[in-house]
């Protein structure tokens, strides 16, 4: 651009050009400083105004997280995996059986405590022990045949 069109052509070896000869004139940048920076100072009014509760603390911190792992350990099963914690002699009984018997299955021993919905039972009943039944699972089971039983 040339000279002649410069806003501070005729300003040129004066000292601050029209910018003041303390606070200076500078570009953009980080004038106050980068980012939520002064928000607890010079910023303040703008934090109150537009970013009201930004600073201090809300609800609880959960020290030792690891302490009460056991309380959540849920190890879990899904019901197309019932049958195979039966064992094939058993299957084949419950097959056989005219009166439609329904084996006893407690995951619990099997180191699983809740019971999930996904798949499909056979359309055969099955007692089944836990300690947890998702809603999807508990509707199968029954619609099955079978029954949900909780375990403490």
């Amino acid at each position: 651009m040339p000279t002649r069109l410069h806003k501070n052509r005729k300003k040129r070896g004066h000292v601050s050009a029209g910018h003041g000869r303390v606070g200076k004139h500078r570009k953009g940048g980080a004038r106050g400083g980068r980012g939520m920076s002064g928000g607890m100072h010079h910023h303040r009014t703008l934090m109150d105004k537009w970013h009201p509760g930004y600073f201090g603390k809300v609800g609880m911190r959960h020290f030792n997280a690891g302490g009460d792992k056991n309380a959540k350990h849920t190890p879990s099963i899904n019901i197309d995996k019932l049958w195979t914690l039966v064992s094939p002699e058993t299957r084949q009984h419950y097959a056989e059986r005219a009166d439609r018997e329904a084996p006893v299955l407690d995951v619990t021993r099997a180191g699983y405590f809740k019971v999930l919905g996904r798949g499909h039972l056979p359309r055969q009943p099955l007692i089944v022990k836990a300690k947890y039944f998702s809603k999807t699972a508990e509707k199968r089971i029954k619609a099955a045949g079978g029954v949900c039983v909780l375990t403490a």
